[in-house]
């Protein structure tokens, strides 16, 4: 019983911060490094978690984590991402928003901007910066996907070509090793890829799960982006992959 309600708060934990450590949650429960691997090896067995090198995250694949689950994920390390890149963002400019948690929570953070002209095809986000009211708002057209608030689809991509952006600020689902941006919808993947065609400036917001998330659809490279917001988990491989790119890395 004392194991079951443990590993109930660990995948909570999990679920909170998007990964656990071996050593943090020994300290934590006071017990043994051994202890809370056999904890992490029963939830990776039931397909609860997922086992990394030193700990565990939320598992993905072929299919999404719940939207609301994401949100809740990193959300101080989101947080900070977001400020980040609000503060590259001038008074005046466009700027296109794709579906995510991040990009919601940069929605957050240009709430005081002035002037922005905003493209969307996230509802929330269009939520979220009504009460901008300096802030012209478009919303994409197109197919609504009621579980994450997300318009996809053929027409939102011809609504999309119809823009120059200055900015973009994009999403994604997982940044595989090799620096390729990876998604799970493949019509999502067709707005986001306009998106960064039509645009000046490509900034990507990744808090560190996404370089240990898995998803099967590849939206971009990293050389393709001018600007990476993140809060850690590059390898230094691909640190310098993108030093040569010529793709800015901003660690929060």
């Amino acid at each position: 019983m004392v194991t079951n309600f443990r590993q109930q708060e660990i995948l909570e934990l999990a679920r909170k911060d998007g990964k656990v450590t071996v050593e943090g949650l020994a300290e934590l429960y006071d017990v043994t490094v051994q202890t809370i691997r056999r904890d992490l090896s029963e939830l990776a067995d039931s397909g609860r978690l997922e086992r990394v090198h030193g700990g565990a995250v939320v598992p993905s694949g072929v299919i999404n984590i719940q939207y609301e689950e994401r949100r809740k994920l990193n959300e101080t390390g989101k947080k900070a991402i977001a400020v980040r890149c609000a503060q590259e963002i001038p008074n005046g400019a466009s700027v296109f928003m794709n579906i995510g948690t991040t990009t919601e929570a940069v929605a957050q953070e240009l709430l005081d901007h002035e002037n922005l002209l905003v493209v969307t095809n996230n509802l929330n986000i269009a939520n979220i910066l009504a009460a901008n009211h300096s802030c012209e708002i478009i919303l994409a057209g197109g197919v609504l996907r009621r579980a994450d608030g997300g318009i996809v689809g053929g027409f939102t991509v011809e609504m999309v070509k119809q823009f120059k952006f200055d900015y973009s600020v994009l999403g994604c689902s997982a940044i595989d090793a090799d620096g390729d941006l990876l998604d799970f919808d493949s019509q999502e993947i067709m707005v986001s890829s306009t998106a960064i065609k039509r645009s000046r400036k490509v900034m990507v917001v990744a808090d560190q799960n996404k370089f240990e998330r898995k998803a099967p659809l590849t939206i971009c490279s990293l050389n393709d982006v001018t600007m990476l917001f993140t809060d850690g988990g590059l390898s230094k491989e691909l640190i310098a992959d993108c030093a040569q790119w010529g793709t800015e890395v901003v660690i929060v």
